[in-house]
């Protein structure tokens, strides 16, 4: 802006110079980015899993070699969050595959002449229990899954149950 002299009384009808704002976009609100697609994602940036697993084994070296504890204690989680996001991951992918193939059968039936049919969300979560269960018989581990689940039902009952001192 212009100085003005503090004397000079200030003109009724002054000129304002505009200045252009700059605008800001958001990609995630931004119509202009597209539509966000899972699948593409995947395959676009599906060179990121080659270099995580670098990394992961390049942790796991370094866990071997160092004799620090506190050291050696940051990498152990850094390691945990690596394997726990990896299995995440690993999941949802399943996930998307289920859901994938339940939209084609829904599309051959249509494509029949029969009425589509879908699941509801109990439905697709009884599916998806059925299917633990069938892959924690075939591992192996689901007697010791099972007995968790027991001590855990056992306490949420203990808990909901009156204490012996009310009585």
């Amino acid at each position: 802006p212009l100085e003005m002299s503090a004397k000079k009384p200030v003109p009724f009808l002054r000129q304002v110079v505009s200045v252009t704002k700059k605008v800001h976009r958001d990609p995630r609100f931004d119509d202009l980015s597209g539509e966000y697609k899972p699948e593409i994602f995947m395959k676009t940036y599906s060179f990121l899993d080659s270099i995580k697993k670098q990394e992961k084994e390049m942790v796991q070296k370094q866990l071997k070699k160092c004799r620090n504890v506190e050291q050696k204690e940051k990498l152990q989680q850094l390691l945990n969050r690596m394997t726990q996001q990896e299995q995440a991951q690993k999941k949802q992918q399943k996930l998307r595959e289920r859901e994938l193939s339940l939209k084609r059968q829904q599309r051959e039936l249509a494509k029949q002449g029969k009425k589509p049919f879908f699941l509801k969300k109990s439905e697709k979560r009884k599916l998806e229990l059925a299917e633990k269960y069938a892959e924690l018989k075939r591992s192996g581990k689901l007697e010791s899954f099972l007995n968790k689940k027991r001590k855990r039902n056992a306490i949420k009952d203990k808990r909901r149950l009156p204490s012996q001192k009310n009585l």
